[in-house]
């Protein structure tokens, strides 16, 4: 079987396909991934072992873009459409399935519907469906009010989804003779999308109109030592904090670096800056504060005595995996609901908005660092299911059970 997987995202977008793509070889499967052209996601497929090919735009230089612009969104969407049906969808010939996940994949369909070939829609949280329960995810920081009107909230994210994409898919179907889309986001997601995400973590009963299939979050081990550095700074004195917020620019909180030091020393505890997309660093050079790139955070979060970061899908899981109490400070999208459900599970705090003070920080790792919640934390991870990546495979390789009935393309 040969199967293509795409996504256009951060790192919380390509890992889970690497991951995925590694359980599929291991099947026997021929897999390869149309991502990013970054060089990380390179690496990062290399090291599963399943070829990649570029599309779209640099994400990291569309993230850390000095002055964005609303008009941005529009161009990225356009151009992300001409790719579907241009890189994605000369990757997509001589398959049987195509897996689509990351920023809406609005082409990705409509290819396969012209190939004759198999479509799954997969999302890494069940926070972006169509529910009468829960607003979208996009206000930065915060899920919506209590009394907001949801139904009309989902409605006008319909139609926003429509006005970013919906153009530029017609144009597209119309030029390979396909008939038109009114909705694309329900186009897209279909009524059986696939969920992966840790049935503990992302529980969707009641959250979503939808029916998808859970599978699990689509892991990838990592086997990577960590740097000598890390390793004689972590031998040298009791688990520090971590913070670091992954792809986020930060852009709304300049001072995070500066804030989060000063309120991880507060608490009477060493830091570990994780320099991400935003380029955080120590504020002085004292001892207790390093600074790290890219490193293996399945080895490192086990170590830590808590994990400060923005709620990326990918991070929340590694961190409950590890069993180490979490900080979220939310940004975007998903964020504030990972948020939510880490405080919801008592394994850390949700930080109230996406701008952290030394004040709100130190007041949330007082709880992060109280021992009943990493006894909690330590709990949960043995709930947490590891097993994802080859639910997935399977099911795409064996076919759906009587459960889970094919999707049409």
């Amino acid at each position: 079987m040969r199967v293509l997987l795409m996504g256009y995202g951060s790192r919380g977008d390509v890992e889970p396909l690497a991951g995925l793509g590694r359980a599929l070889r291991g099947l026997g499967a021929e897999v390869r991934v149309c991502a990013p052209p970054d060089q990380e996601f390179t690496e990062l497929l290399d090291r599963a072992g399943v070829p990649h090919v570029p599309f779209g735009p640099s994400v990291r230089s569309v993230v850390t873009r000095p002055d964005p612009r609303p008009s941005d969104a529009f161009r990225l969407a356009a151009d992300l459409v001409a790719a579907h049906f241009d890189a994605v969808a000369a990757a997509a010939e001589g398959c049987d399935t195509v897996v689509a996940t990351g920023l809406m994949p609005a082409g990705v369909r409509s290819v396969t519907e012209k190939l004759g070939i198999g479509y799954v829609f997969a999302c890494p949280h069940p926070f972006g469906m169509p529910s009468p329960y829960f607003a979208p995810a996009g206000r930065p920081g915060r899920p919506a009010p209590p009394d907001a009107d949801l139904r009309t909230l989902w409605k006008v994210d319909a139609e926003r989804v429509d006005a970013l994409y919906g153009e530029a898919l017609n144009t597209h179907r119309a030029a390979i003779g396909l008939p038109p889309v009114d909705d694309v986001r329900a186009h897209v997601l279909t009524g059986r999308p696939w969920l992966a995400a840790d049935p503990v973590l992302g529980p969707w009963r009641d959250l979503t109109d939808l029916d998808p299939v859970q599978t699990g979050a689509w892991l990838l081990p990592d086997p990577r030592p960590l740097p000598g550095e890390l390793t004689a700074f972590l031998a040298a004195g009791e688990p520090p904090v971590y913070v670091g917020f992954g792809s986020m620019a930060m852009r709304g909180a300049p001072d995070a670096a500066r804030a989060a030091v000063e309120a991880v020393r507060a608490r009477g505890r060493r830091v570990l800056v994780g320099r991400g997309w935003a380029g955080l660093a120590p504020i002085d050079g004292r001892a207790d504060c390093l600074a790290v790139g890219e490193v293996n955070h399945q080895a490192l979060f086990r170590r830590v005595a808590a994990v400060v970061h923005h709620g990326g899908a990918g991070t929340t899981t590694t961190a409950a995996l590890a069993g180490v109490p979490q900080v979220v400070v939310p940004q975007i999208v998903d964020q504030p609901h990972w948020a939510a459900r880490v405080a919801e599970l008592g394994i850390g705090v949700a930080h109230d908005g996406p701008t952290p003070t030394a004040e709100s920080l130190a007041a949330a790792l007082a709880t992060a660092l109280d021992p009943g919640t990493r006894d909690r934390a330590s709990a949960v991870a043995g709930d947490i299911r590891t097993d994802g990546a080859q639910v997935a495979a399977k099911l795409l390789l064996d076919g759906p059970g009587p459960e889970t009935p094919p999707v049409p393309a």
